[in-house]
C-alpha cells in the first residue's frame, strides 16, 4: 500500500471506529438523560412546551412516569447494542423519537439536553445499523416464561377493568394495570380490592394471584437463571457465553505449563494489557488465574469445541507452549483447521520436535534448548554484547536447531 492509500485509508477506519463508538454511547447517554428528566418531572401535572396543546391530559399527567419508563427500555437496548444485537438495535430506533418526544412534552429547562442527544443519536445508530447483525436467540422455555408474564398481566388488566364496578379503587386502564402488576407480584397494597360483596371479584383475584406467582417464579428460573449461573462460572474461574462473544483480535494460550506461565504473567502485565484468553484442563489452575483477573475456560485444548468457543476464528494469535509437544501439535493442528489465517506461535520442549510443530501448523517454532545453549555459550565465552546475542539467536537455520535425522 502507498503512502498515499495509507493516509486515506487512516481517516476512514477512524471515522468508522468513532461512528462506532458514538451509536454505542450515545444511546446510554439518552437512557440516562431520560431517566434523570423523568424524575426531576415526575411531579409535574401540566405541559407548558410546544406540544401542549396537542397532548391530552391522561398524558401530562404520566409523562414524567413515562420518561423515566422509557428510560429504562433505553438502558436495556444501549445494553443490547453493547453485544451488537439486531433487536437492541430496532428497539433502540423505535425508542430514540419517543425520547425526544416525551422531552419536547416535558418542556422543562432540564429535558431540551434529551431532545438534542435524542435526535442527533437518531442519524448516528441508522447509519451504523451493520454493526448490529448478531440474533438474540432465546430458548423455548425462556419465550414460553416471558410469554406467561405478559399474557398474566394482560389478563388480569382486561379481567379488572371489565369487572372494575365490583373494585375498589379501578376506574381506568392503569389502575387496573396497577392492580394486576401488585396483585401477581404479592405485594398487595390493599389500595385497590375486590368489593366485599362480589364472589366473582375475589374468584378472579385469586386466579390472578396463582397465575402470577407462577408466572413469575418460571420467568425468575428461566430468564434470571442463567444470569446466575454465569456468576458461578466466573467464580469457578469459567468464561461465560456473553463474555466470550466479545473477544476479538485476541491472543489465546493453549495449556498451562513452566513455559506458559511466563508468557501469560507478560501478557497481564503489559502497560496496554491484550485481550487474552486461557484454556486449560486444570479447573484449580483456572481458579487461580481467576483470582489474578485472567480469563480462562476449562476444557482439552486440542478439542474444536473450546477452540471455537473462544473466538479462534477472531484472534490475532495463539501461543502453544506446553510440556506435552505432541499435545501442542494436536492443538496446534484443530487451531490452523478452524482458522488458516491464524499466527499460531509455539515452543518445542524437545529440539527434535520443532519441525514437527512446524508441519502441525505453526508458523513461528521457538526452541528454549537451543536459545538456553546459545545463551551459556556466550555467557562462558564472556564475548558479544546482548544485540549480536539476539540477532545471532534470530538468524539460526532451522537445520540448525533441529538436527534430527530423515527417519526422525
Amino acid at each position: 500500500m502507498s503512502e498515499g492509500d495509507a493516509s486515506t485509508t487512516r481517516p476512514k477506519r477512524l471515522a468508522r471506529v468513532l461512528g462506532a463508538q458514538a451509536a454505542l454511547w450515545l444511546p446510554a447517554l439518552v437512557a440516562v438523560l431520560s431517566v434523570v428528566t423523568g424524575i426531576v418531572n415526575i411531579g409535574s401535572m401540566n405541559v407548558s412546551g410546544p406540544l401542549a396543546p396537542y397532548v391530552s391530559p391522561t398524558v401530562e399527567q404520566t409523562v414524567g412516569f413515562t420518561g423515566v419508563l422509557t428510560g429504562f427500555l433505553m438502558m436495556a437496548a444501549a445494553y443490547g447494542l453493547r453485544n451488537q444485537l439486531r433487536v437492541a438495535w430496532i428497539l433502540t430506533v423505535i425508542l430514540l423519537p419517543v425520547t425526544a418526544v416525551q422531552g419536547l412534552a416535558q418542556a422543562s429547562q432540564y429535558s431540551y439536553p434529551l431532545v438534542v442527544v435524542s435526535l442527533v443519536s437518531i442519524p448516528t445508530v441508522l447509519a451504523n445499523h451493520r454493526l448490529f447483525d448478531r440474533e438474540f436467540d432465546l430458548s423455548t422455555a425462556q419465550l414460553a416464561s416471558l410469554l406467561a408474564v405478559v399474557g398474566t398481566q394482560a389478563y388480569g388488566t382486561i379481567g379488572s377493568y371489565v369487572l372494575r364496578e365490583e373494585f375498589t379503587g379501578i376506574q381506568s386502564v392503569t389502575d387496573a394495570f396497577y392492580f394486576t402488576l401488585v396483585t401477581s407480584s404479592t405485594v398487595g397494597y390493599g389500595d385497590a380490592i375486590p368489593a366485599t360483596a362480589s364472589p366473582e371479584a375475589r374468584l378472579f383475584t385469586m386466579s390472578v394471584i396463582v397465575l402470577g406467582v407462577a408466572s413469575f417464579g418460571v420467568a425468575l428460573t428461566t430468564l434470571v437463571g442463567p444470569a446466575i449461573e454465569a456468576r458461578f462460572t466466573n467464580a469457578l474461574g469459567i468464561m461465560n457465553d456473553s463474555t466470550l462473544d466479545i473477544l476479538d483480535n485476541h491472543i489465546i494460550v493453549v495449556g498451562v505449563s513452566d513455559l506458559t506461565e511466563p508468557v501469560i504473567e507478560e501478557l497481564a502485565a503489559a502497560a496496554t494489557p491484550p485481550q487474552f484468553v486461557v484454556i486449560t484442563r486444570s479447573s484449580e489452575r483456572a481458579q487461580e488465574f481467576r483470582a489474578k483477573d485472567i480469563e480462562v475456560v476449562v476444557a482439552d485444548p486440542s478439542d474444536e469445541e473450546p477452540l471455537s468457543r473462544v473466538g479462534v476464528e477472531r484472534a490475532r494469535a495463539l501461543v502453544a507452549a506446553t510440556d506435552d509437544d505432541a499435545q501442542d501439535a494436536l492443538a496446534i493442528l484443530t487451531a490452523r483447521e478452524l482458522s488458516p489465517e491464524l499466527n499460531i506461535v509455539a515452543a518445542a520442549t524437545e529440539r527434535e520436535n520443532a519441525k514437527k510443530l512446524r508441519r502441525a501448523g505453526a508458523d513461528t517454532v521457538i526452541s528454549p534448548a537451543v536459545i538456553g545453549g546459545h545463551l551459556l555459550v556466550q555467557s562462558a565465552m564472556e564475548t558479544g554484547d546482548m544485540e549480536s546475542l539476539a540477532a545471532q539467536i534470530m538468524d539460526v537455520p532451522d537445520e540448525d536447531q533441529i538436527e534430527v535425522d530423515e527417519d526422525g
